[in-house]
């Protein structure tokens, strides 16, 4: 999978057929595969493609550090449920006044999001299903576990956590949810420093290229039934 870059995926549709293969034996079970915005959704839609699953989002808003708006310490749900990553807040400080404007301004962005996209596509129920958590690299986890949360929320018969790469004390922190089933990772380099790292062409994902995405799943495929 290493090319001459030293970077495992060529972009993140490369990413989205590796993990299809990986994620394949659960073919038979009507699986729902269900990508994080932006560059998980590209990755999810590879995925479903590839396999004939249906496909929706999830929708999560990074809280950002101050001073420091790449490092997440934690993550927002459209219903508002807040994930923190306590270990980040105690070691930087973080007030609860700032996590209450940070929470409530990420929530508006998310909601907003979700609307729009839910224009495009209606939500798939996951009641029962088979969820595979898709997202295009992992750092912190904040806006994976916050998604993870809101799916076990709706009472799916599995979460699986699929995602090309990331650092391992994060990848083991998911595989000791207890709300997951199954961590799939393909890659988990020995220096980690950015999910960049993983992909030779790691470019912006705009919404449009989400909603193209979606509206390529609008009708349930249900193949798996």
């Amino acid at each position: 999978m290493i090319d001459s870059s030293g970077s495992p995926y060529r972009d993140r549709k490369d990413a989205g057929r590796v993990l299809a293969r990986k994620v394949s034996v659960y073919s038979g079970e009507r699986p729902v595969v269900l990508g994080l915005p932006r560059g998980g959704v590209i990755v999810a839609g590879e995925i479903a493609d590839g396999l004939g699953w249906d496909m929706d989002i999830i929708v999560t808003g990074k809280l950002r550090s101050p001073f420091n708006p790449e490092l997440a310490f934690g993550a927002v749900d459209e219903e508002g449920r807040v994930y923190l990553d306590t270990k980040i807040v105690d070691e930087l400080g973080i007030s609860e006044e700032y996590i209450k404007k940070e929470k409530d301004s990420r929530l508006r962005e998310v909601r907003s999001r979700i609307e729009r996209f839910r224009r495009i596509k209606e939500r798939i129920p996951l009641e029962g299903r088979v969820c595979v958590l898709v997202d295009d690299g992992i750092a912190t986890g904040a806006t994976m576990f916050s998604a993870i949360d809101a799916v076990h929320a709706s009472n799916p018969d599995r979460i699986i956590v699929a995602i090309p790469g990331g650092p391992i004390d994060t990848i083991r922190k998911i595989e000791r949810n207890d709300k997951v089933c199954e961590v799939i990772c393909p890659v988990v380099p020995p220096l980690f420093y950015a999910v960049s790292q993983l992909y030779v062409d790691f470019g912006e994902v705009s919404d449009e290229e989400v909603a193209e995405v979606l509206r390529r799943f609008r009708t349930l495929k249900r193949t798996s039934m």
